[in-house]
């Protein structure tokens, strides 16, 4: 019953965030994600309120990683070889950070769960991650008709 509630909610918040601006549509997605979460790792109140702090964290690190990562650079055409190379380095030091940062997650997530919650985790993250994917894809094939 729960699911059926929760999918109705995912449906209707969705086709209600298309009309907001897209911050508010971000919002509206990490609501969703937070409860689709709580709900798939059945957190009690004092772990919720030891993992949200920490994901949050961690969410927003590797966000700010992909931006700098996704910068845009300048014209290929023009770049020096040096640039090229500066931008190159760039990117395996953001690669190592991303690697890094997860490490560190991991471990301090493991404070909280078992690893076998936290596998649990990674797979209630994906699921979510697949039926945003899958909306997103309907709703651009439905507006495209």
């Amino acid at each position: 019953m729960k699911n059926i509630l929760f999918m109705i909610l995912f449906l209707t918040a969705g086709f209600y965030a298309e009309a907001q601006d897209r911050d508010g549509h971000r919002e509206k997605i990490k609501a969703l994600k937070t409860a689709y979460i709580t709900e798939g790792l059945n957190l009690t109140a004092q772990e919720a309120q030891k993992f949200w702090p920490l994901y949050n964290e961690y969410v927003d690190k590797r966000r700010d990683l992909y931006r700098q990562e996704r910068a845009e650079v300048e014209n290929i055409e023009c770049i020096t070889e040096d640039r090229a190379n500066a931008k190159l380095d760039e990117y395996v030091s953001l690669e190592r950070e991303d690697y890094l940062l997860k490490k560190k997650y991991y471990n301090d997530l493991k404070q909280i769960f078992s690893a076998r919650r936290i596998m649990q985790l990674k797979k209630v993250e994906d699921e979510f991650n697949h039926k945003m994917m899958l909306e997103y894809r309907q709703r651009k094939d439905s507006n495209n008709k």
